[in-house]
């Protein structure tokens, strides 16, 4: 829908320029004298001339370049005093995601390249350029035993895209810690409840449908999950899964030993792609897999599930700067008046108006 001004609310940054309008103004009105005469002047040649075919006389003519030429200076005038209005439209709402990013020590396993980490790290930079940004809103959290918060609910993607090229090559959480060696998806949907509502408490509540968003290589089932899941459900934020690793898996690097050396490897993770398709069901989401479609699919597909749960448009008011409509109405009125042009000077008044507005403009920016 094609958004309406609100011209009652039309006001003027700088009035003071409004006050060069008397200038076209006043020789608007010597045009108009102008075109009085050559209409009585007309009149007068058709009445003493015979001419074997009948002339016709313009209404205008030549002056009429001059009338667009004023009216041109006229919309430069008032794109000066920098009109504002309020514009309403509707649109779609957009959406609040939290992306859950596993960080355990199963992340470190090469079966995708270059490693599950950097990989998933990649999703996730292709999910935050497929969104909008007209209105979302992305939080991060990594998990492992433990949950750690990264960024909250932002509509800044600048703020998004830092964290993500300083994730570095590995999980930030080390292999020589216990913790990363247990992945506890339900303590990152916990914290994720906590993003949400702590946003709540912040800034009020939002109307942008919610969902989560897990990367994970999987997990076993347990009570625990399906309370965490009960949760988001009960705040209805659906939880999509995104797969990542492989049915084959790899080894899982051991610490560094005391002696500064890294043990040869033990444990051996697949991708546990029946408790992540169980777990996406059980949120009320869907799974995805890494490496099936391309990320710039998969981040689409996403995104199109969250814009269906916002079926209903908003109404939307801003107040909007419309010096630019006005300037480039002058633009417009300036190459439309090259069609009434016959003469080489009237060519050269055209291209010095059109220098101006440049220069204007140019001094606009």
């Amino acid at each position: 829908m094609i958004p309406s001004i609100d011209l009652e609310s039309l006001r003027f940054g700088t009035r003071l320029f409004l006050w060069l309008l008397v200038v076209p103004g006043a020789l608007l009105l010597l045009l108009g004298w102008r075109v009085y005469r050559r209409r009585g002047d007309a009149a007068r040649l058709r009445a003493q001339r015979l001419l074997p075919v009948r002339q016709r006389y313009g209404a205008m003519g030549d002056l009429l370049f001059w009338a667009a030429v004023l009216l041109a200076a006229s919309f430069v005038i008032v794109a000066l005093a920098r009109p504002q209005a309020r514009i309403s439209g509707f649109r779609k709402a957009s959406a609040d995601i939290v992306v859950l990013q596993d960080a355990s020590a199963s992340m470190y396993v090469s079966d995708v390249q270059p490693d599950r980490w950097r990989r998933s790290v990649l999703f996730l930079r292709t999910f935050a350029e497929a969104l909008s940004w007209q209105g979302d809103r992305v939080a991060l959290a990594l998990f492992a035993s433990l949950a750690a918060p990264q960024v909250r609910l932002t509509k800044d993607p600048n703020a998004l895209f830092f964290f993500i090229d300083h994730l570095g090559d590995h999980s930030p959480f080390a292999l020589e810690n216990v913790t990363t060696w247990d992945t506890n998806i339900e303590e990152g949907i916990r914290w994720g409840l906590r993003l949400v509502e702590a946003d709540e408490r912040l800034f009020g509540k939002s109307g942008n449908p919610k969902a989560f968003v897990v990367i994970s290589d999987g997990q076993a089932w347990s009570g625990t999950v399906a309370t965490a899941l009960a949760a988001a459900k009960a705040a209805d934020i659906p939880v999509y899964v995104v797969g990542i690793g492989t049915s084959v898996g790899g080894m899982i690097p051991e610490p560094l030993g005391p002696d500064g050396r890294r043990p040869p490897p033990v444990v051996r993770s697949v991708l546990d792609r029946a408790s992540l398709v169980q777990l996406a069901v059980a949120g009320g989401g869907e799974y995805f897999e890494i490496g099936d479609e391309s990320d710039r699919t998969v981040a689409f597909r996403i995104i199109e599930r969250l814009r269906r749960r916002s079926a209903v448009a908003e109404d939307v008011e801003t107040v909007e700067e419309l010096y630019g409509r006005f300037l480039m109405a002058a633009a417009i009125t300036l190459c439309a008046a090259t069609l009434f042009l016959k003469k080489r000077t009237e060519l050269a008044w055209h291209a010095a108006g059109a220098v101006v507005a440049v220069l204007v403009l140019v001094s606009l920016l």
